[in-house]
C-alpha cells in the first residue's frame, strides 16, 4: 500500500504524473448489509483533471454528498463500498484504511462543508478551528505564524475584522461568517483537490462573489474543484462538467454550459423551472399542493381567540430601532442604526443586507428576544418593545419563526410530533385533541403523518423545514419572521417550501417578515423590499423597483453580484 509524503500541498506518494487527479469508476455506496442492499450510490464515474471544475447536483437524497464524501473516507463505518476503479493521483485509494485517510485529507483533499454551526467547535475560538490543519501537520509550528496564516486566510475569504473574529467563538459570528471560517479552514493547507459541498449556501450576494472568485482562482492555479450546490447559477459560474444524480443514479452528464442550456433530461428541466426570481413572482415553481381547508379554519379559530383587532392599517411597525453590542476588544458597534419599516396584512417584507449588515438583529427586536437602545415595535397597533415579558405573554402567538437551521432549533431527542405538539398545547387541552392537531398540521405542510414518530436527525432537509413551518403556523400567528428558510434547501425542495409558504400567507392571511441573502428569493415572494448596509436601511420600495432599478450604489453592487444562470445561450440574473 502506498504512503502519502508530509509536504503541503502535494501529491499522493507514488502518485503517477500527468494522471487525472481523480478517477472513479462504476462507484456503488450503500448502508445495508451488502453493497447490493438498497445503494444509495447506483453506478456513478468521472475524471477530474488539474485546472477543472465537476459540480454535481440533485435533490436531497439523490446521493451527491455521498459520493463526494466517499472521496474522503467519510462515508462511516457502516458504509459498504465497491468500485471498478477509485483513484487519487493516480493511486488506488479502494483499500485505504482510516489513518491513510486521515493523512489525505486536509493536505490533498480539503473539504468544505455546508453546516458550519455544526461542523466549527463551538467551545473553541475561530482561530483553532481554521489553524486545525496546519497544526496537526505541523506546517507551521509557532504560535505567531499560526495566528497569522489564520488572519490571513480570514481575510482571503472575506470576514471582516479578521484579527477580532479570529478570536471570537463560532456563535458570536453571523452565519455567512461562520461558512466563511469553514472555506478557510479547508484552504489552509492549500490543498490539490477541495470538495465543496454548498460552500456558498450561507454567504450574501457580494461575499458569493468573492468567494467564488477564489474557489474560481484555487482551480486556475492548477487545483481540482469538484462543488456541491442546489445553486444553479453558482455551478454555471464555476463548473466546467456538470453531473445531475437523481436516486442515487445519474440522468445527465456532460459540458455544464451545454446542459444548462439545453438540458435533455426531463428532471434537469425540472430543476431549472424551479429557479425563483423576480419573473416567477406570482408563480408556483413546483406541482400544486393543496393545503387542508379543515385545518385553515381551525386555525383561524385558534386566532379569534387569541388576537385583538387590528389598530390601524399597519401589523406590525418599527421605528428608528437602534441596537449596539460590545465585542471582545470591548469596543461598542451599532448593530442596527435608526431602522424604520411597516408591515401590512398579507404582506411580505424582504429584508436583504450583506452578513453581518444587521438582518438577524432586526429579526430579534421583532420577535422581543432582544429590546432596541433606542426607537420602539409595535404589534397590531400597540406596544411590542419596551415592555416586560409577562405583559407580551397572552400576545406571544401573534409571532412565530422559521429559522434557518431547524436542526439546530429542535431538541434532537423529541420526535416530531412531540416538536410540534409543543406549541398546539397551548390551545388544546387534552392529549387526543392534541395529537389530531398535529397530525392536521402535518397535513397542512404536506408530510406523510407516518413520520409523526421520527426524531429531527432521521428527517431530510426539506422535510425537517416542513416540520419547522407547521410548528410556525400552529399557533395561527399573524406576523412570521422567516430568516433565511431556504438556503441550506435543494432548489426543488427550496420550490416546494416557497409555494407552501406563499399558501399559507393566502390561506391564513398571515404577513411575513422574510430575511435571506438570496436576491432571487426574495424578489420571488416579497411585494417590498428593504435594503439594509451596516445596521442602516440604504434603500426601500417595491420588489421590481429596489431589484431591477436600484438607485443607491450599495444596492446596485448587491444585484450587479448575483450569479447569472446560463438558459438557452443567454445569460439571466436570478434576481
Amino acid at each position: 500500500m502506498s504512503t502519502l509524503n508530509t509536504t503541503a500541498g502535494s501529491p499522493v506518494a507514488g502518485s503517477v504524473s500527468g494522471a487525472p487527479l481523480v478517477r472513479v469508476d462504476g462507484l456503488r455506496v450503500s448502508f445495508g448489509k451488502s453493497v447490493e442492499d438498497n445503494p444509495v450510490v447506483r453506478g456513478v464515474s468521472f475524471t477530474l483533471e488539474p485546472g477543472r471544475t465537476l459540480a454535481i447536483v440533485g435533490e436531497s437524497g439523490s446521493g451527491k454528498s455521498v459520493t463526494a464524501r466517499t472521496l474522503l473516507g467519510l462515508t462511516g463505518r457502516n458504509a459498504k463500498i465497491a468500485t471498478d476503479r477509485f483513484e487519487i493521483h493516480g493511486v488506488d485509494v479502494s483499500g485505504y484504511g482510516d489513518a491513510q485517510w486521515r493523512k489525505l485529507r486536509g493536505r490533498d483533499i480539503g473539504l468544505v462543508t455546508q453546516d458550519a454551526l455544526v461542523s466549527l467547535d463551538q467551545l473553541r475560538q475561530v482561530r483553532q478551528d481554521v489553524g486545525e490543519g496546519p497544526k496537526i501537520h505541523k506546517t507551521l509550528k509557532r504560535k505567531q505564524e499560526l495566528f497569522a496564516r489564520v488572519v490571513e486566510l480570514l481575510d482571503q475569504v472575506g470576514v471582516p475584522d479578521p484579527a477580532v473574529k479570529a478570536r471570537q467563538l463560532p456563535h458570536e459570528l453571523s452565519g455567512g461568517q461562520r461558512q466563511r471560517a469553514l472555506i478557510a479552514a479547508a484552504l489552509a493547507l492549500d490543498p490539490g483537490i477541495l470538495i465543496a459541498d454548498e460552500p456558498t449556501t450561507a454567504l450574501d450576494a457580494t461575499v458569493q462573489a468573492q468567494v467564488l472568485d477564489l474557489l474560481d482562482a484555487t482551480r486556475q492555479r492548477g487545483k481540482a474543484l469538484i462543488i456541491i450546490s442546489h445553486d444553479l447559477a453558482v455551478v454555471s459560474r464555476l463548473a466546467d462538467e456538470l453531473i445531475v444524480m437523481r436516486r442515487g443514479e445519474v440522468v445527465e452528464r456532460g459540458d455544464a454550459a451545454e446542459i444548462l442550456s439545453a438540458p435533455k433530461h426531463e428532471y434537469t428541466q425540472k430543476l431549472l423551472d424551479a429557479v425563483p426570481s423576480g419573473h416567477s413572482r406570482g408563480q408556483r415553481l413546483s406541482p400544486s399542493e393543496t393545503a387542508s381547508q379543515a385545518t385553515v379554519s381551525d386555525l383561524k379559530v385558534v386566532r379569534a381567540h387569541h388576537a385583538k383587532p387590528l389598530a390601524g392599517g399597519n401589523l406590525l411597525e418599527a421605528a428608528g430601532l437602534v441596537k449596539s453590542f460590545t465585542g471582545p476588544d470591548r469596543v461598542a458597534r451599532r448593530a442596527v442604526d435608526n431602522v424604520s419599516f411597516q408591515l401590512k396584512p398579507r404582506e411580505t417584507l424582504g429584508i436583504v443586507g450583506e452578513s453581518g449588515s444587521g438582518k438577524s438583529t432586526v429579526a430579534k427586536l421583532v420577535l422581543g428576544l432582544e429590546e432596541p437602545d433606542e426607537g420602539h415595535v409595535r404589534l397590531a397597533g400597540e406596544p411590542w418593545s419596551g415592555i416586560k415579558e409577562k405583559q407580551r405573554r397572552d400576545r406571544r402567538p401573534d409571532l412565530s419563526i422559521i429559522y434557518q437551521d431547524p436542526l439546530s432549533s429542535f431538541d434532537p431527542r423529541w420526535s416530531v410530533e412531540r416538536v410540534v405538539q409543543d406549541t398546539v398545547a397551548r390551545d388544546i387541552s387534552d392529549t387526543v385533541g392534541q395529537k389530531g392537531r398535529v397530525g392536521e398540521l402535518l397535513d397542512l405542510v404536506s408530510l406523510p403523518r407516518g413520520l409523526r414518530g421520527r426524531r429531527p436527525l432521521e428527517l431530510s432537509g426539506g422535510q425537517r423545514q416542513r416540520v419547522a413551518i407547521a410548528r410556525a403556523v400552529a399557533s395561527s400567528p399573524r406576523v412570521i419572521v422567516c430568516d433565511e428558510p431556504v438556503s441550506a434547501l435543494d432548489v426543488s425542495i427550496q420550490a416546494q417550501v416557497l409555494d407552501l409558504l406563499g399558501d399559507l400567507r393566502d390561506e391564513l392571511d398571515v404577513s411575513y417578515v422574510f430575511i435571506s441573502h438570496d436576491l432571487g428569493v426574495v424578489h420571488h415572494v416579497s411585494d417590498r423590499v428593504l435594503v439594509l448596509h451596516n445596521g442602516r436601511v440604504v434603500e426601500e420600495g417595491g420588489s421590481d423597483e429596489v431589484l431591477h432599478n436600484p438607485r443607491e450604489e450599495y444596492t446596485q453592487k448587491l444585484v450587479s453580484a448575483v450569479p447569472r444562470l446560463r438558459i438557452s445561450g443567454r445569460a439571466q440574473q436570478v434576481a
